[in-house]
């Protein structure tokens, strides 16, 4: 299989799960485990295919990704979002350089209020069920919208 090829079936990969767990985060309030695993495994094979050197890049990202990962782990122990989501912008920090990453967090965190808004006014009409906001939908949508960098802004693949 071609470099470019795979840098085209990588990052449509990661759609296909995005998608899938938004979808399943919006049904059920949780995202299955073994989709962030699969986002998480799928970043390396993403980080060879585009060109990235193991120092230092490979290791700024993985530090980033655990930079990350342990802030959100704050938001967590609040109670200010679930495990899953939090699992899942850890393991989305492994695909994007820290310029792409900020930009994601930002829409993700417009996009959650705007859910959040959204389900407040939902609950104006049933008032006994507590409010539990799919936050992996605002996850999804700010991934998606940042993959465009993907595509738009890798390095040069030699087939």
């Amino acid at each position: 299989m071609g470099g470019t090829l795979f840098v085209t079936l990588l990052p449509g990969a990661l759609a296909l799960l995005l998608v899938w767990a938004g979808i399943e985060d919006a049904r059920t309030r949780e995202i299955a485990d073994w989709k962030n695993i699969a986002i998480a495994l799928l970043a390396p094979l993403w980080w060879h295919a585009s060109g990235m050197a193991p120092w230092p890049d490979m290791a700024l990202q993985i530090g980033l990704a655990a930079t990350v990962f342990g802030l959100f782990c704050g938001v967590f122990a609040f109670g200010w979002m679930g495990g899953g989501d939090v699992k899942m912008i850890g393991a989305l920090a492994l695909w994007f350089p820290l310029q792409g990453l900020v930009w994601m967090l930002v829409v993700m965190s417009i996009a959650g209020g705007v859910l959040t808004i959204v389900m407040l006014f939902d609950r104006a009409r049933d008032r006994t069920t507590p409010i539990e906001v799919p936050y992996g939908v605002a996850i999804a949508f700010a991934a998606l919208l940042a993959m465009r960098e993907l595509h738009l802004n890798h390095p040069s693949i030699v087939a």
